[in-house]
């Protein structure tokens, strides 16, 4: 008998389709590191997003995300922690949208590794600091659960994976398609300037989103 019936995890897909396709932090945050960075970053900024997502689910899974979910202070904290890091991001790429053309022609300060290494790390924290995702995790997640048929935290882990797998499509799809747009910013450097200005305009207000957005309770 399989652990999560079809019935729940295709109920769950749906409110989770319809939740992930009203664009929300974690797509903001992609679309944002597409324009300033490109395609490379928006990609890798999308997988660091589902990973962070993910931990989430674990920690919904192991009872950690209900806390968060209950404690007025614990969400406020990891909103304001999250919505920080937003705008300290979009100034970063405000105040070196100079510096796109270098990146345009293949030039990388830093190893591609490492940078690609970062890049993941930032999508992480804003995926495991994000508002929605929370909600989505803390709040909705458990109701799909038939506590009946036991091994609830596995049934988490698995309805979990849902979500994710949707959201590493929908993400990707917008840095992508952002990306694309950019490139042809790229073909001036006054317009690719101004796009990676746009970029970190987009994060910084996007933080500021997040930091002034409250809990429905």
């Amino acid at each position: 008998m399989p652990v999560v019936s079809a019935d729940r995890l295709l109920a769950f897909a749906v409110m989770s389709l319809l939740v992930i396709v009203i664009p929300g932090p974690s797509v903001l945050f992609v679309i944002g590191r597409a324009l300033a960075h490109g395609r490379r970053s928006a990609v890798a900024t999308a997988l660091g997003n589902v990973v962070g997502s993910y931990l989430l689910v674990v920690a919904v899974a192991v009872g950690v995300g209900s806390l968060v979910e209950r404690s007025v202070t614990v969400y406020l904290a990891v909103k304001l922690a999250g919505a920080t890091y937003l705008v300290f991001l979009g100034v970063q790429a405000f105040r070196h949208r100079a510096d796109l053309k270098a990146s345009q022609l293949g030039a990388r300060p830093t190893g591609p590794a490492r940078g690609d290494l970062r890049t993941v790390l930032d999508g992480i924290l804003v995926g495991v600091t994000n508002p929605k995702g929370v909600v989505l995790f803390a709040a909705v997640l458990p109701q799909f659960v038939d506590h009946a048929a036991g091994h609830v935290p596995l049934q988490m882990l698995l309805l979990g994976l849902v979500p994710i797998s949707i959201g590493l499509v929908t993400d990707t799809l917008w840095g992508l398609t952002a990306s694309a747009a950019r490139s042809w910013f790229a073909r001036s450097d006054r317009r690719l300037s101004l796009i990676g200005g746009a970029g970190g305009c987009t994060m910084i207000g996007l933080g500021v989103t997040v930091a002034v957005t409250g809990r429905a309770d």
